[in-house]
């Protein structure tokens, strides 16, 4: 079987979405499958290109008009994908659904080639509130052309407990990680006289960190605390929902214990890890009307073995010993529950990835993909 991966974007060693499809097509390749990836590469000065194999299929300029052509120009696309008798694409969506990707659909299906979207989340349209304005018609472009979704695609893959999403059936999965690139912490640090919360994503409003920040000033406030405690925010991600973050940080005057590392990976993300008494992973997500999700972040945070506290529902984890939950609400984190939580919580790191290994691989999911498919 041969397939190829579409993505819209380029790729950034210190993305988790960027390590995310580089392991779903080496799972694909595990399951004996023949996948290539193809997407959009940007250079430092601008210009998109949408590349498969190092062979540039179309080279979009620089220019206002063009950064529109990965949207709607799939000539190419479409010549090599039957030139190489692919038997399915897999699409990641990003709110790219519209005439000119259903004509390609359309004109591919009638060859026998399969066609998969996967669906990092759903619904998602309240995330882009905060997305800058010049996207604003490609996001609408995507509402009105949605609903016709059910006539060009094959099967949704999605991480929720939808049987169906947009009139299409679905293939459930959960969200999963390459094992051999996430390194187990060599122990849990003690609390003594100091608490580090740590907080790894691209930062958006879903997440949720103010709540962590309010909860801390709170903490401070109230006179009683006597620990040093930190919170560590690796990630960039939305440059409104950052600053908003950074604002409400320097009110509450919390800069000297609020620290943004901007985009750290490798040994760098590890040493964060190391002093981590726990991670924080989505807190917010209610705000973008999801309360049912296998977010990539929180297995990670298994992998590496440390305790974490989220507020969706992720069925993986829901009874795990390491997990602390706080309502799906806007409601400030009480700090002191999440020590004493630490405090009682004695499961080792190794124990806590031994949990997730190894049905959460990329390997064992993507194999429920392409038995689906076969």
């Amino acid at each position: 079987m041969k397939g190829l991966y579409l993505h819209f974007f380029g790729f950034r060693e210190y993305s988790g979405i960027s390590k995310k499809i580089y392991s779903q097509i080496e799972a694909f390749k595990a399951n004996g499958v023949d996948m290539e990836l193809c997407y959009v590469d940007i250079d430092k000065i601008g210009n998109q290109k949408r590349v498969v194999q190092n062979f540039v299929l179309d080279d979009f300029g620089n220019g206002f008009i063009s950064k529109f052509g990965k949207w709607t120009i799939f000539g190419n696309t479409k010549k090599y994908i039957l030139s190489k008798n692919i038997d399915f694409i897999y699409v990641r969506s990003f709110y790219n659904t519209n005439p000119f990707l259903f004509y390609l659909f359309n004109s591919l299906r009638k060859h026998g080639v399969k066609v998969l979207i996967e669906y990092p989340t759903y619904p998602y349209d309240k995330e882009t509130k905060s997305e800058h304005y010049r996207y604003q018609p490609i996001f609408l472009l995507h509402r009105l052309s949605r609903p016709f979704l059910r006539f060009f695609v094959d099967r949704v893959i999605t991480f929720s407990d939808l049987d169906y999403i947009e009139g299409v059936k679905t293939i459930k999965i959960s969200n999963a990680i390459d094992f051999n690139s996430l390194p187990v912490l060599n122990k849990r640090p003690e609390i003594i006289n100091n608490f580090n919360m740590i907080a790894v994503a691209e930062i958006h409003f879903w997440h949720g960190y103010d709540r962590v920040i309010k909860g801390l000033y709170n903490y401070y406030r109230d006179g009683n605390g006597m620990l040093d405690i930190h919170f560590y925010i690796a990630g960039d991600g939305s440059d409104v929902d950052r600053e908003e973050l950074k604002k409400l940080t320097t009110d509450l005057q919390l800069y000297d214990r609020v620290h943004f590392l901007g985009n750290i990976y490798g040994k760098d993300l590890d040493s964060i890890f190391e002093l981590g008494h726990i991670a924080i992973a989505s807190l917010g997500r209610h705000r973008s009307g999801v309360f049912n999700l296998k977010t990539l972040k929180n297995r990670e945070y298994a992998a590496r073995g440390i305790p974490f506290v989220y507020s969706e529902i992720d069925t993986d984890f829901e009874n795990m010993s390491y997990i602390h939950k706080v309502p799906a609400n806007d409601s400030d984190i009480d700090i002191p529950s999440l020590v004493d939580f630490v405090s009682r919580c004695k499961t080792k790191p190794e124990e806590i990835r031994a949990t997730i290994y190894p049905e959460l691989s990329w390997n064992n999911q993507i194999k429920k993909v392409v038995k689906s498919i076969s």
